[in-house]
C-alpha cells in the first residue's frame, strides 16, 4: 500500500467515515494528538483515506480536517512515551490558539523531550503516561466518567460513544492496546471458561441471534456491567446476559469473557 502523506488529529474530535461524503456513516473518530497514514485520496480530492496508527482502523476524513506531518515526525510519534488525557475536558494552547479536548487525547508531552517540531503547546489538565498500565480501581473510575454519555454510532469521547469505543478507550487511558470493533477484541486478552470465574476488570462480550458478536461491556463489582447502550449505564449481569436495571428486561445475550488486567 503506497503512503501518500501523514497526518495528526490537531482538532478535538474528527469524524471517520466510512466513505468519502457527508452523508456516510461515521465509523470511528480521531480525537487530539492520534496520528495516521494518508493513503488514498477520493476523486474530487476533498477526502482522505487514512490508516490510524493505534487500532490501524480505516477511513475517510474531511481534507480540510488533515494535518500533514513528516515523516520524521510520524516516527517520533510512534516511539514516544506521551500523555493522555483523563479529564472529561481540558484546556490546550496551541500554537496560540486555545482548543478545548476531550478524555483520551494524546498530548505530545513525555518525560524525556518536550517536542520535536514547530507547533507550540500548552497544557492544563490531568493526564498520565500512554503505557503506564493501571489497575482496577483507576479503570474503574475512568469507566465511570463516561457515565451517561449518549450512545453514538462510531464515537470514542466523552459527548457520543459507542460499545466498542468506550471499552477500547477506557483500557487505552488504562494503558492497554484493544482494537476497535467487538467482534475484533473478542480475539484479545485471556479466555475466561465460565462466569464463575468472572472479576472486576473483565471484558464480557454478547452475541445476536446469527451468533455474531455484537456488544461488549466492562465487569464492575457486585456483577454489575458498564456499557454503551442507549447511553453509558450500569446494569446487572448474570449468566443469561445483561439485565437492565430500570426496565427489569434482558438486553443482551452472553456469549463469553476476555480478561486484560493481570492476575
Amino acid at each position: 500500500m503506497e503512503i501518500l502523506d501523514y497526518g495528526v488529529c490537531r482538532l478535538s474530535v474528527v469524524p471517520v467515515r466510512g466513505a468519502a461524503s457527508d452523508k456516510s456513516e461515521q465509523v470511528t473518530q480521531l480525537l487530539f494528538g492520534d496520528h495516521y497514514e494518508v493513503t488514498s485520496f477520493s476523486t474530487n480530492n476533498l477526502w482522505y483515506k487514512i490508516k490510524i496508527n493505534f487500532d490501524q482502523y480505516e477511513g475517510w476524513i474531511d481534507k480540510k480536517q488533515h494535518h500533514s506531518i513528516s515523516l520524521d515526525y510520524f516516527k517520533y510519534l510512534n516511539k514516544a512515551e506521551f500523555k493522555i488525557t483523563t479529564d472529561v475536558t481540558s484546556s490546550l494552547l496551541y500554537n496560540k490558539s486555545p482548543i478545548v479536548i476531550l478524555m483520551g487525547s494524546m498530548i505530545p508531552i513525555s518525560s524525556s523531550e518536550l517536542f520535536k517540531m514547530e507547533e507550540q503547546f500548552a497544557f492544563n489538565g490531568e493526564a498520565k503516561n500512554l503505557g503506564l498500565k493501571r489497575e482496577f480501581e483507576f479503570l474503574r473510575t475512568t469507566s465511570l466518567k463516561y457515565l451517561n454519555a449518549p450512545y453514538s454510532w462510531g464515537g470514542k469521547n466523552p459527548f457520543g460513544i459507542d460499545c466498542s469505543g468506550f471499552v477500547q478507550m477506557v483500557f487505552k487511558i488504562c494503558g492497554y492496546h484493544l482494537f476497535r470493533d467487538c467482534e475484533q477484541q473478542a480475539s484479545q486478552g485471556k479466555f475466561i471458561e465460565t462466569i464463575d470465574e468472572i472479576r472486576p476488570g473483565d471484558l464480557v462480550f454478547f452475541r445476536n441471534g446469527e451468533e455474531r458478536i455484537n456488544h461488549v461491556g466492562i465487569l464492575l463489582e457486585d456483577d454489575k456491567i458498564i456499557h454503551a447502550s442507549g447511553r453509558v449505564r450500569v446494569d446487572h449481569l448474570n449468566e443469561e446476559g445483561i439485565l437492565n436495571l430500570e426496565t427489569k428486561i434482558y438486553t443482551h445475550q452472553f456469549s463469553h469473557i476476555r480478561r486484560f488486567l493481570p492476575e
